[in-house]
C-alpha cells in the first residue's frame, strides 16, 4: 500500500503539471491578435477564464466517473449513443489538424521576425507546409523521441511567459496601457466577442487534463481541485504576460507584430535579448508541432479502430509509428495552408484559429450536454451531480457564446466541416445500429 502511493503524485504536481500542458505555444501569438482590439480585451480574458474553469471542472468529474473508453467520444456516448461518440472524435480530429496548422504558421512567424526577413503570403504559406512535413518527417521514428523532445521544448514558451508576468512591471507605461485600451472605438460588446475566439484557442487542451486519475492520491478529490488550480493558475499568467506587454510594446508595434513577445523583450532590454526570446518560442512551438503531430495521427488511429475512421489510419510501423496516417493529416493541412493564405500571416494565423476553436466546441458542447445522464448511469450522488449539472450548463452557455463571437467565416466553415462528419457517419453507421436497423 505504502509503496504504491509514493509512486502516486499529490494535488500540487498535478496542479503544475496541468498548468505546464496547457501553456504551450497557444500564446505565443496572442499578444498581437489581442493589440488590434485594445487592452478592452481584458474582460474577453476573464470571461473564458470563467468559462473555461467551468469546462474543466465539469471535463474532471467526466474523467472521474465515465466507464467508456475514448475520451470526449465516450462522454458524449452516454446521451447521443455511437453518433455523439463519432462526431466528438471527428470534429476534435479536425479542430487538431487545424490547430496544428496555426502552430506552424506561428513557429514560421518567430523564424522570419529572427532572420529578418519579410515573407509574402505565398512564401508564409510553402514555409508553413514545409514546417509541417518536416515534423512529420521527424515523427517516422516513433513516440519515444517525440515525447522527450516536446516536454524539453516546451520551456522555450514557459520561461520568456512566467519571466514577463515577475520582471515585465519594471518597464509597464501605464498611460500607454491606458491610451490602448480601445483604440479603434469598437463597440465594447463587438470588441469583447471578436477576442474571445483567440482567448479560449488558448485554453484548448484543458480537456486533456484529467487523464492522469489513476496516479493521483485520492483522484476524487484532489483532480478536481488540480484541473481548477491548474486552469486558474494558467488564466492568471495569461492574463497578467498579455497585459504588461500591452504597457511595454506601442499597441500599433504589438498589433502589426510576428513575434510579439521577442519585441517585448527587446523593448526590455536589447535586439539580442529579443532575437534569444524568439529563438526560443520556434524551438519551443516546433517541439509542440512535433508532440502534436504524432498525437492527432493517434487520435485518428484509435478512431479507425473503434471503426470511426478509415482502416488505413491502423497502420503502424515496427516503431508503432501510424506514418500512413500522419502523411495523410500533413497532406490534409498542406491543402489547408494553401485555402487559407491571407495578405499576411496574422490573418491566416487568425483565420486558422478561429475555424480550429469552433470545430474543438462541438465534443465540448456534446460532452457537456452528456453529463447530466452519465452521471445518472453511473450513480453519482444526487446532490454532487446537481452542482456538477449546473456548472456544465454554464460551460455550454459559454461555449455557444465562443460560437457566436467566433465570426460568420468561421461558423460557415465549421458548419460545413460538421455537416460532412455527419454524412460520413452515415456510411459507417450500420457497423453499430445494424441489428436496430433489422429490427
Amino acid at each position: 500500500m505504502s509503496a504504491n502511493k509514493t509512486n502516486k503524485i499529490g494535488v500540487l504536481q498535478l496542479t503544475i503539471l496541468t498548468m505546464v500542458n496547457m501553456m504551450g505555444s497557444g500564446i505565443i501569438m496572442l499578444p498581437t491578435k489581442l493589440a488590434e482590439i485594445g487592452t478592452i480585451s481584458i474582460i474577453s480574458w476573464l470571461v473564458t477564464a470563467g468559462g473555461s474553469t467551468a469546462l474543466a471542472y465539469a471535463f474532471a468529474q467526466c474523467g472521474m466517473f465515465s466507464k467508456k473508453s475514448g475520451g470526449m467520444g465516450g462522454y458524449a456516448e452516454y446521451s447521443f449513443g455511437k453518433a455523439g461518440n463519432f462526431m466528438a472524435n471527428y470534429t476534435y480530429g479536425v479542430s487538431l489538424v487545424i490547430a496544428n496548422t496555426a502552430i506552424a504558421i506561428s513557429a514560421v512567424g518567430y523564424g522570419s521576425e529572427l532572420l529578418g526577413v519579410v515573407l509574402s503570403p505565398v512564401s508564409i504559406a510553402l514555409w508553413t507546409i514545409f514546417t509541417l512535413w518536416l515534423a512529420t518527417v521527424l515523427n517516422f521514428g516513433g513516440a519515444r523521441i517525440t515525447g522527450n523532445i516536446s516536454s524539453f521544448t516546451i520551456w522555450g514558451v514557459i520561461i520568456p511567459v512566467v519571466g514577463i508576468c515577475l520582471i515585465g512591471w519594471k518597464w509597464f507605461d501605464g498611460d500607454m496601457y491606458v491610451s490602448s485600451w480601445n483604440p479603434h472605438n469598437v463597440p465594447t460588446f463587438e470588441a469583447i466577442g471578436v477576442s474571445i475566439s483567440m482567448t479560449l484557442w488558448s485554453f484548448l487542451g484543458l480537456e486533456s487534463a484529467c487523464a492522469n486519475t489513476d496516479v493521483v492520491e485520492n483522484p476524487e478529490k484532489n483532480v478536481p481541485i488540480a484541473v481548477l488550480g491548474g486552469t486558474l493558475g494558467a488564466a492568471v499568467i495569461y492574463i497578467v504576460s498579455t497585459n504588461v506587454i500591452a504597457g511595454i510594446v506601442p499597441n500599433m508595434d504589438l498589433a502589426n507584430s510576428t513575434a510579439p513577445f521577442g519585441l517585448a523583450f527587446a523593448h526590455m532590454f536589447n535586439e539580442t535579448t529579443g532575437k534569444v526570446v524568439m529563438g526560443l518560442m520556434v524551438l519551443s512551438c516546433f517541439g509542440s508541432l512535433l508532440g502534436w503531430q504524432f498525437t492527432i495521427a493517434q487520435v485518428f488511429r484509435s478512431s479507425a479502430q473503434e471503426g470511426y475512421f478509415p482502416a488505413f489510419f491502423k497502420k503502424v510501423t515496427s516503431k508503432e509509428a501510424p506514418i500512413v496516417g500522419m502523411v495523410t493529416i500533413t497532406a490534409i493541412q498542406t491543402l489547408l495552408s494553401l485555402m487559407t493564405i491571407s495578405p499576411s500571416l496574422n490573418k491566416q494565423f487568425n483565420v486558422l484559429v478561429d475555424l480550429a476553436v469552433v470545430t474543438n466546441i462541438i465534443p465540448y458542447l456534446l460532452s457537456m450536454a452528456a453529463l447530466a445522464v452519465l452521471q445518472k448511469m453511473e450513480n453519482v450522488p444526487y446532490n454532487k451531480a446537481k452542482v456538477t449539472t449546473v456548472v456544465a450548463f454554464v460551460g455550454s452557455v459559454y461555449c455557444i457564446y465562443a460560437l457566436y463571437a467566433a465570426g460568420e467565416q468561421a461558423m460557415t466553415y465549421g458548419a460545413i466541416a460538421t455537416f460532412i462528419g455527419w454524412t460520413l457517419y452515415g456510411f459507417v453507421s450500420d457497423r453499430f445500429d445494424l441489428k436496430n436497423k433489422k429490427a
